[in-house]
């Protein structure tokens, strides 16, 4: 595990639960170098005073914030906390809520919060409290130098801290053109709707992360091979000529004839079979975040309708 980013504590009522926060992001992605195209030679960048020209060292660089043209303030860490010390050192917890009542474009980045041994006792009685519950707790705090709303949420012996967007963070939706909730206005008809509805039915199944693979990595890695085998390193791929057949227009094509398409030839990507032999601890959802307790008691009463959809098509 990675170095913890934070310590601090867990607070709700009167209750502290000292703990530390370590990232549960492990991103897969390509390092490269920017080259000049002229002789590709490494491009470079330095930090340097905009006064003397000179290269400044990482050491000798401070944060400072311009309070008139040219005047600064310099800032330090200790700055940054007694500006609230509070806020920097606590999650501080100030709602529950039900786990299926925040909707999914507010999750952002998760982490994983840990108890220290003095914080044991108590991180285990609010962790499976929140699952008894289903519910989710709702928290501020700060992390490095900026204010976050979090979501703490039981996963598995782990709770985990989930940065949420603020409301006002999100874009409205007002400026897009989008189509209205009537499918009739937009000219959709009861046979599309049920084929769609069978195909869905179809392709459903419960949640399994480990069905799903990033594919583009290895995609690229075999490009960047192909292109050193045949002797192309030092060659800027040209775009291919725009003669292909683009996609055909959704107001062109045959709606219903290709959800029926889709449906005759085993369009889905579950595989109840194959996961039938898995345990019950690999069949469960990883993070119950959108949906929880709830979100399982309508998916064990849509199953055996899903089921009967499915025999039927």
């Amino acid at each position: 595990m990675a170095r913890a980013l934070w310590k601090g504590a867990i607070t709700f009522g009167l209750v502290s639960i000292p703990v530390e926060l370590y990232p549960a992001e492990d991103r897969k992605g390509f390092s490269f170098s920017m080259l000049d195209k002229r002789d590709l030679s490494p491009v470079g960048y330095k930090r340097f005073s905009k006064t003397s020209g000179k290269e400044v060292e990482w050491g000798d660089i401070v944060k400072g914030y311009e309070y008139e043209k040219g005047q600064y303030v310099v800032l330090s860490d200790e700055d940054f906390k007694r500006a609230n010390v509070k806020a920097t050192q606590t999650v501080d917890i100030r709602a529950f809520v039900g786990a299926d009542e925040v909707a999914a474009e507010y999750f952002e980045t998760p982490y994983y919060l840990a108890p220290d041994k003095r914080g044991q006792k108590v991180y285990a009685l609010l962790r499976e409290t929140l699952k008894a519950t289903g519910r989710i707790a709702i928290a501020q705090v700060v992390i490095r130098t900026t204010a976050h709303l979090a979501a703490v949420v039981p996963n598995g012996r782990a709770l985990m801290l989930i940065t949420l967007r603020y409301q006002d963070e999100l874009r409205p939706m007002k400026d897009l053109d989008l189509p209205p909730e009537s499918l009739k206005s937009v000219g959709v008809n009861p046979k599309e709707l049920d084929l769609a509805k069978r195909l869905v039915a179809d392709m459903s199944g419960s949640w399994d992360p480990s069905e799903f693979k990033d594919t583009y990595h290895a995609d690229l890695m075999a490009r960047i091979r192909e292109k050193i085998k045949s002797g192309q390193t030092k060659e800027l791929t040209k775009p291919e000529s725009e003669g292909k057949a683009s996609p055909r227009s959704a107001e062109v094509i045959d709606l219903a004839a290709l959800l029926k398409q889709s449906l005759e030839k085993g369009t889905s990507v579950r595989k109840p079979a194959a996961r039938a032999g898995k345990s019950a601890e690999h069949a469960k959802p990883k993070l119950r975040v959108v949906g929880g307790a709830a979100a399982g008691k309508r998916q064990a009463k849509t199953a055996p309708r899903a089921a009967a959809r499915r025999k039927q098509a």
